[in-house]
């Protein structure tokens, strides 16, 4: 767990959040699906001229409606209160009522407009009118898709599932003509296409939920993928600067760690541009500055984090390659006053820099790491000053108050790769071995793929036991639910193995390069000669699996 003391900006509680329900309305149609969309009045005080889908909140009659409600066996209590809100606020905004009498004979256009759409005090409640009319909601046709909670920043926020439903034939949508005007059916991918060119205003979750809606060609395989009664994402997003303005992310996207490490509250503040003229604070006690050496290997380019306060002095993780401008600029951000410099491994884009850097302090720091091994190539040969124990800790500061590393030997991209992990924060410094938005290479015969999935073990051992959150990788941004994302690098690993030993049985006579375009046929071709490294890696255990005395 971070401490609240080296959070940069002072925490703050965000806007509780309030029930609600949203439902999109589905036809088919011969270019596709279509989606019921209304755009919000021009004068909301929220998201005006928005389009939108029909939703709202949960009233404190729709719990008490199931009376008049259809059930799956599956959809649990709280499920039937949102399809109930949903269909309401479908009937109230659009005048769409998906409901039947009790011999299942659709509801008449007669009692559609009998019935008072009206949300005015004194109007019957919606379950009662309901009832009046013999009428039973279809419920049980409405299907969670996924789920939404409103944005931490935002002063008015919501917990809502965004539900659908197959529109009922014979009937015409009407908006209310108060809070929703014009009601459109669109295809998600036309709405999208509107959206990016400025003419069809959207809520960040509404075109994130198109987006995914997009994928299916059918309600039938829409209302399939939700028979599950699980939403396919549940999602709070969050927001950064992004070309100074405001950019919003979902869980899986590449940002998303890094918001939830600086601004854990929300608080749109945090620049997520990359730039190496000036070190990012990520907490009071650790800066990254990046190197500029972009590229496909690297990423937006080397991370060098400085780790310290003012108090304590620093301690510099891999201070990249040697670029006289970038490490000026790392001793410059330190204050001149670098206490050790750490390389996770020696590949040429991490440790070249750590003897010049050296240079620039007036009392040189000691350079510490592991030496390359004999398998390395020649361009990544690298002796450290001291050579660091497996966990070992490194301290800066005093007994009361300070930052300490822990050493974690981690094998596998090269085979003196080591991580840190920052014992006071819980904050896990992979280096290579666990990067953002791509996978590591493991380049035999210095890479391992035994070693590197051992490691991986480890790491998430060690992340248990410090209850480390957040990964602060060598490229690319930090990473939270750090358990997950080991969890998830390893699975993903495996499954990689299995395609690659799919290929190898499949071909028996092959070569690898017979099966790399099977194994990798998701990868895009020019990526294959990178990838034909880990290929190799992958072989390699294979084989040893086989070849072992208790294999199959």
């Amino acid at each position: 767990m971070v401490r609240p003391s080296q959070l940069i900006h002072p925490p703050r509680e965000p806007a509780p959040v309030r029930p609600a329900a949203t439902v999109l309305l589905l036809r088919d149609t011969p270019d596709g699906i279509e989606v019921l969309m209304t755009r919000r009045s021009a004068h909301a005080s929220f998201a005006p001229n928005a389009y939108v889908f029909p939703g709202g909140r949960i009233d404190e009659h729709d719990a008490r409606a199931h009376a008049v409600a259809t059930r799956r066996v599956t959809q649990s209590d709280l499920q039937l209160t949102q399809a109930i809100a949903a269909l309401r606020e479908s009937f109230e905004e659009v005048g769409v009522l998906l409901a039947h009498d009790a011999e299942g004979r659709p509801v008449t256009p007669e009692i559609i407009a009998a019935m008072d759409r009206s949300t005015a005090e004194g109007t019957a409640p919606f379950a009662d009118q309901c009832a009046a009319h013999g009428l039973l909601l279809a419920t049980a046709q409405v299907f969670t898709f996924v789920h939404w909670v409103t944005d931490r920043d935002l002063p008015k926020r919501f917990d809502v599932p965004f539900l659908v439903a197959r529109m009922p034939e014979g009937q015409t949508p009407a908006a209310d003509e108060t809070e929703q005007f014009e009601p459109v059916w669109v295809r998600p991918a036309a709405a999208l296409e509107r959206h990016r060119d400025g003419a069809f205003a959207m809520l960040f979750p509404t075109w994130r939920t198109l987006d995914r809606l997009a994928a299916y060609d059918s309600v039938d395989a829409v209302l399939q993928a939700c028979s599950r009664e699980t939403p396919l994402f549940v999602s709070c997003p969050r927001a950064g600067l992004l070309g100074g303005k405001e950019s919003r992310y979902m869980e899986h996207d590449l940002p998303y760690g890094e918001l939830a490490l600086v601004c854990p509250d929300g608080q749109i503040v945090h620049a997520l541009d990359w730039q190496s003229e000036a070190p990012v604070a990520l907490l009071k006690n650790v800066q990254r500055l990046t190197a500029p050496n972009p590229g496909v290997m690297t990423g937006p380019g080397t991370n060098s984090y400085l780790v310290g306060d003012a108090a304590t002095g620093y301690l510099v993780i891999d201070p990249g390659p040697n670029d006289p401008v970038h490490l000026q600029r790392l001793w410059q951000a330190a204050g001149g006053d670098i206490r050790w410099i750490v390389c996770t491994h020696s590949h040429a884009d991490h440790a070249p820099g750590a003897a010049p850097l050296q240079a620039l302090c007036t009392t040189p720091p000691p350079i510490l790491g592991l030496a390359s091994a004999p398998t390395s190539r020649p361009a990544a040969r690298f002796t450290p000053d001291r050579a660091l124990a497996d966990g070992e800790r490194l301290h800066l500061g005093t007994s009361a108050y300070g930052h300490t590393l822990r050493v974690i030997h981690t094998p596998g991209h090269a085979a003196n790769h080591l991580c840190l992990l920052l014992e006071e924060d819980g904050l896990l410094f992979s280096g290579d071995h666990i990067l953002n938005g791509s996978t590591t290479v493991i380049d035999p015969p210095d890479g391992n793929m035994n070693a590197y999935l051992a490691s991986l073990d480890r790491l998430d051992a060690a992340c248990a036991e410090w209850e480390a959150e957040f990964i602060l990788p060598a490229h690319g941004h930090a990473i939270a639910s750090a358990r997950d994302a080991i969890g998830r690098l390893k699975q993903h690993r495996l499954a990689r193995e299995a395609r690659i030993a799919q290929a190898m049985r499949d071909c028996p006579d092959g070569t690898p390069d017979d099966w790399l375009p099977i194994a990798y046929a998701d990868v895009p071709s020019r990526m294959w000669p990178v990838a034909a490294r880990s290929l190799a890696a992958h072989v390699e255990r294979i084989r040893e699996q086989a070849a072992a005395p208790d294999a199959p």
